[in-house]
């Protein structure tokens, strides 16, 4: 009884889950995506509007050590602070913190423990990445790794930043 408990446990969380990651998916107007695909670069588009995601380590900013903001690259919203990127060595920039204007896809954190969740940009709903509770790994203060295409990204580097060292949260 216990082995059918299981199953139908595990069938039933599988259902839930992916049906909220789907439904909490951001719909973008069909205006706003013709003006986005005139501005963005096509690789832009496709990872921000159609959640594509760009190769591992093909991003200048997957190395980008100077302090500064990371920025939406369709809006320019604020996004992630330099002061909690990290080098979690998976070929994509990676962040402990948001700031407000990034939003989750779900929020189980049961999901984000498993497969992670899609996060946003909260003005223009662009994909950004993901996010995954597995932040432990690196020692990360809040447990959480945004993993986000730097395609996604523009970077306002701080005045009078100059080239800083990697940030290794591991001891």
């Amino acid at each position: 009884h216990r082995r059918t408990f299981l199953h139908a446990a595990t069938a039933a969380a599988t259902v839930s889950v992916v049906g909220s990651a789907a439904s909490a998916d951001p719909a973008v107007p069909l205006s706003e995506l013709t003006k986005w695909k005139e501005v963005l670069t096509p690789d832009q588009y496709h990872i921000l509007f159609e959640r594509g995601t760009e190769p591992p380590f093909s991003s200048a900013l997957y190395k980008e050590k100077r302090s500064g903001t990371f920025r939406c690259a369709a809006c320019d919203t604020p996004l992630f602070t330099s002061a909690t990127k990290f080098d979690s060595g998976t070929g994509w920039p990676s962040f402990y913190e948001k700031l407000p204007g990034v939003e989750r896809t779900s929020e189980n954190p049961a999901l984000w423990a498993v497969v992670g969740t899609e996060v946003h940009c909260a003005k223009c709903k662009g994909h950004l990445g993901d996010l995954f509770a597995d932040g432990y790994l690196w020692g990360t203060p809040t447990g959480l790794r945004y993993c986000i295409d730097g395609l996604a990204l523009s970077f306002d580097a701080q005045s009078g930043s100059g080239a800083g060292t990697a940030k290794s949260l591991a001891a």
